[in-house]
């Protein structure tokens, strides 16, 4: 497929370096203003512009990663060079139907919500479209699949995705630095702390996505009868640990729909 990101930020990177290693037979194309922070993209094969409608005729899918306000603006300018596109967009608040109105109905509007881990084939890609877009859709899905999972999901649970995908990456990277902090209380230096941190969520995490099995299931395994685990969890619990990361989530999901 030839694709075309609009939006060089965070995001935007991220979803072309993956693409690029571990998707390399499509042909990406990502637009920046400032098109000099995002060159070595080039060195990868991607193609780096400044112009937002580069090549964007030939383009098979149109990836959106573009802040709300600059959507408008964006459209505007492509809209004369776009038609019979998909059109996927990682706007936050961008409903489909909203998105459908403004490039028209010769072309497909997919909403996606993937996250920076995109960029080591490991995002939570959440992906919404309408029915009459199906086959269109699952292009985008397949794609967004090299890049690691790609669950299809209502549109109305698009702003939670949006909070549990995108914004539970900061969450988890909040819990491996407290657990460094605390190996670094007990210990080790700060990045052996880390390594070991970092490692055992990965480690957890891929437990879960292969076995696919409750998370309680797996915590059973490593807790023995008055072992140090099972007083560590219980203290934690107590100080609010599970109930903190609910109320976190919650807020954050306030706060989009606001």
């Amino acid at each position: 497929m030839k694709v075309h990101i609009i939006g060089g930020g965070n995001l935007g990177v991220a979803i072309a370096l993956g693409l690029s290693q571990f998707s390399p037979e499509n042909k990406i194309t990502i637009t920046r203003r400032n098109v000099s922070s995002i060159t070595y993209l080039e060195k990868l094969g991607a193609t780096v512009t400044s112009n937002n409608v580069h090549q964007i005729e030939e383009a098979d899918v149109i990836i959106l990663t573009i802040k709300p306000y600059q959507v408008d603006m964006v459209l505007t300018e492509i809209l004369p060079y776009v038609s019979q596109k998909i059109v996927a967009s990682a706007v936050s608040g961008l409903s489909i139907e909203k998105l459908q109105e403004k490039i028209g109905n010769t072309n497909s509007a997919i909403r996606i919500m993937p996250n920076i881990a995109a960029q080591f084939g490991a995002s939570a890609t959440c992906i919404a479209f309408h029915e009459k877009d199906t086959m269109q859709a699952q292009q985008v899905v397949s794609l967004f699949h090299t890049l690691g999972t790609a669950p299809i999901i209502d549109e109305k649970l698009m702003d939670a995705a949006t909070v549990l995908a995108a914004s539970g990456t900061a969450f988890a990277l909040r819990y491996i630095r407290a657990s460094m902090q605390a190996g670094i209380e007990i210990g080790f230096d700060w990045q052996t702390a880390l390594a070991i941190s970092a490692q055992t969520v990965k480690g957890a995490a891929q437990m879960l996505l292969e076995e696919k099995i409750h998370p309680e299931q797996l915590i059973d395994r490593v807790t023995t009868p008055q072992g140090c685990t099972i007083a560590g969890l219980n203290e934690m619990e107590m100080h609010g640990f599970s109930s903190s990361l609910i109320k976190g989530i919650k807020t954050s999901l306030k706060q989009i729909k606001g």
